[in-house]
């Protein structure tokens, strides 16, 4: 019986182990999840971190639901004093352990995120990461500063125009003069000449006459 009772209690003390053995060696709840810097413009659902910058977000993913998370954001050499504060803010998880923060920004520079929450059993998580907005700032004047209009002022100088200019009317050559207009021109003046002077010689040869019989009279008185 006691060669039983001995071997019985050394099978139930394996079995415990093997039943407690993978939960002593699991993720502590509360510290399974993680977090993300991300920029402004990427959606929530990406898991990838993205160290460098400008306006951006924090992400959260993995954690226990309704989770109470405290974080603040460090300077960090070479940029700034180690452990100064730069940002700080609390935030609640949804059921399924996920959050974001607000949009922000901070000035150009090295920071690093320490992110603390309710049932933390290790250390509070972290992510180091750069901001950098000039280097966004130099594209987008490049870009915008010397764009041309896409609407001209004016209607374009090249159109043909409908009706010709005066020197195009004056460089034209002048219609030839008509050849019989001339020509009737020309004999009405020579007709009215000629009988011109055929009256000029009848009157003469009228007045001689008349002189001619007054001098015949004049001889036989």
């Amino acid at each position: 019986m006691r060669t039983l009772s001995s071997a019985c209690a050394v099978t139930a003390a394996a079995a415990a182990s093997l039943l407690l053995g993978p939960a002593a060696y699991a993720t502590p709840p509360g510290d399974n999840g993680t977090v993300k810097i991300h920029d402004a413009e990427t959606g929530e659902e990406l898991r990838r971190n993205e160290p460098h910058v400008c306006s951006f977000y924090l992400d959260a993913f993995g954690f226990d639901g309704e989770q109470q998370v405290t974080w603040k954001i460090v300077e960090m050499p070479p940029t700034g004093i180690k452990g100064d504060e730069a940002s700080s803010g609390e935030l609640t998880l949804d059921a399924e352990g996920h959050g974001r923060s607000e949009d922000m920004t901070l000035a150009d520079g090295h920071y690093k995120l320490i992110w603390n929450f309710d049932g933390e059993h290790g250390e509070a998580k972290h992510k180091v990461f750069w901001t950098a907005c000039e280097d966004d700032d130099e594209q987008t004047g490049g870009d915008t500063g010397g764009k041309p209009s896409e609407e001209p002022g004016g209607e374009s100088s090249q159109e043909p125009t409908a009706e010709p200019s005066a020197s195009d009317a004056s460089a034209s050559p002048a219609p030839a003069p008509s050849q019989n207009g001339g020509g009737e021109d020309l004999a009405e003046t020579g007709a009215s000449v000629v009988g011109t002077s055929v009256a000029a010689a009848l009157l003469l040869g009228a007045g001689g006459v008349l002189v001619m019989r007054r001098r015949k009279a004049r001889g036989q008185d």
